[in-house]
């Protein structure tokens, strides 16, 4: 017999992800980990859709989180993409070297 994990409690470990991956994305100066704090941000409005799904046992919510996991993969491969470039122009990872569109 399965166990069911209230609602409640997704939501309070969704709002801890959310807020370690805003505090991440704030508080660092890396790039690479602004992000990993984007993509845990990512993972924790999944995981709210994944358990509001579960709850009214709908598959809406499951089809958003395809969505989301699909987004969040191009970015992750954007990004690196343009951090690589970056790298190479600039020779930093640190976010504040980069103010070549500053006006």
């Amino acid at each position: 017999m399965a166990t069911i994990v209230p609602y409640s409690h997704v939501l309070i470990l969704a709002a801890i992800l959310f807020l370690l991956g805003a505090g991440c994305a704030v508080a660092r100066r890396n790039l690479i980990m602004i992000l990993i704090g984007v993509e845990v941000m990512l993972s924790a409005a999944g995981l709210v859709f994944i358990g509001a799904a579960m709850r009214w046992q709908q598959l809406d919510g499951q089809a958003f989180v395809i969505f989301i996991m699909a987004v969040a993969a191009s970015e992750v491969g954007v990004g690196l993409a343009l951090i690589v470039y970056s790298q190479r122009r600039t020779g930093s990872l640190n976010a504040d070297d980069y103010d070549l569109m500053k006006g």
